[in-house]
């Protein structure tokens, strides 16, 4: 079953620096923490990882704990293919009933790369990154050195202000209300150095290794 997430309005601003220490995040509830793709049976993520989100008249707010012993990134150019570094994903579906939806991803570096789908890969799907997050607010906090394998890091933590109107150049999203339902899941993408295939963990579990599954996503649900 997907899991659900009770998002609640904040009537407090958030400044968007990474750190997760704004009054307002207090109200809001962590996610239950990330777990293998595949789901049950599967070995338990090396680091923790885990979500906490609120909304207000204009944006989503996403806040993510990104545990880690040494904090890498490489890619600094937007719309690169921020998954060849370790990274955090948000897929986003703000109109259930349609086969489209949205994915963001980021690094440590702050470095992202937004996309719309206008359906899956596996039926026909393709990316298509023209489509930018017009107003989006991102910021990363390093609780280590990054890049630097000579420290151990505690990890990193993001937040993002994701603008409740940055689907309109795709398709009409009402605004959300007390009561509205969309689609949601994270993930996140850790490599092990010498192991040629990544990690994938995520908060709700896809079943299977691909996130490109939208009925498998959890459930936002706005209070």
């Amino acid at each position: 079953m997907p899991l659900s997430y009770e998002c609640h309005r904040t009537t407090t601003p958030i400044q968007i620096d990474g750190k997760l220490d704004d009054p307002a995040w207090k109200q809001a509830k962590w996610t239950s923490d990330f777990v293998d793709i595949q789901g049950a049976g599967m070995p338990a993520p090396r680091f923790r990882t885990r979500v906490k989100m609120l909304w207000d008249d204009k944006y989503l707010y996403i806040a993510a704990e990104l545990q880690e012993s040494n904090v890498t990134a490489t890619l600094r150019k937007h719309d690169s293919v921020i998954f060849h570094d370790n990274d955090f994903e948000l897929f986003l579906k703000p109109l259930p009933q349609t086969e489209s939806y949205y994915e963001f991803e980021m690094n440590a570096f702050n470095t992202g790369w937004d996309l719309f789908l206008s359906r899956p890969y596996s039926e026909g799907g393709r990316p298509d990154s023209s489509w930018d997050i017009a107003g989006l607010k991102t910021a990363v906090a390093v609780q280590g050195t990054i890049n630097d394998a000579k420290d151990k890091d505690q990890g990193w933590t993001l937040e993002i202000a994701y603008p409740l109107d940055a689907f309109n150049s795709r398709q009409k999203v009402p605004p959300p209300q007390t009561g509205t339902v969309w689609r949601i899941n994270f993930s996140r993408v850790e490599w092990k150095p010498g192991n040629p295939k990544e990690d994938n963990w995520v908060w709700s579990p896809q079943g299977v290794i691909n996130m490109h599954v939208p009925d498998r996503w959890g459930y936002l649900r706005f209070q």
